[in-house]
């Protein structure tokens, strides 16, 4: 009995993880058409991914390439201040981090440099702004539906996308 509980109990979330890994499939596929019908240019898209007491701005990659070749990077504002920068400690009332998943066109370049984010113990390149424009307010998801976002540690990355073959396996 318990063994028939058991192998049901399996059967059911295997479907259901297949059902979610199918759904996040045809989702990322529509998005990567979008994706390749980019201009090619010198830009970036940027998503702004925001952890509070993190240093990193959030995840660039180039026009027309996949959100899995995306970066998380670290903002030198040398030339440029990065969107949504406000007030911060110790000024009363800061205030950063209300652009969350908003998508932008982003212009400058890698520094080839790398900076250390303690509070997450990456090291990270380092992208010198010298521009941006806001692109959409409310993009969706960044690597698949099904991602899970949390204040509390890097949750979204591209490894989160399934691979060709993994969802060849739910078709």
């Amino acid at each position: 009995m318990l063994r028939n509980i058991i192998l049901s109990t399996v059967a059911c979330l295997t479907l259901v993880q297949c059902n979610t890994l199918k759904s996040d499939c045809e989702a990322v596929a529509e998005r990567e058409a979008q994706i390749a019908q980019e201009q090619p240019g010198d830009y970036y898209i940027g998503r702004r991914y925001y952890i509070p007491y993190t240093r990193f701005w959030g995840y660039l990659r180039e026009p027309g390439q996949s959100w899995r070749t995306a970066k998380l990077v670290i903002m030198d504002e040398q030339t440029c201040r990065q969107p949504d920068r406000g007030i911060e400690p110790p000024l009363s009332n800061p205030v950063f981090g209300t652009d969350h998943n908003t998508e932008y066109i982003i212009r400058g370049k890698y520094t080839g440099k790398e900076a250390y984010e303690p509070n997450t113990n990456q090291a990270l390149p380092v992208f010198r702004l010298t521009g941006y424009e806001v692109k959409d307010k409310e993009p969706g998801f960044l690597f698949v539906p099904s991602e899970k976002y949390t204040i509390k540690t890097v949750s979204i990355r591209p490894q989160l996308m399934p691979t060709p073959e993994q969802c060849a396996q739910c078709r």
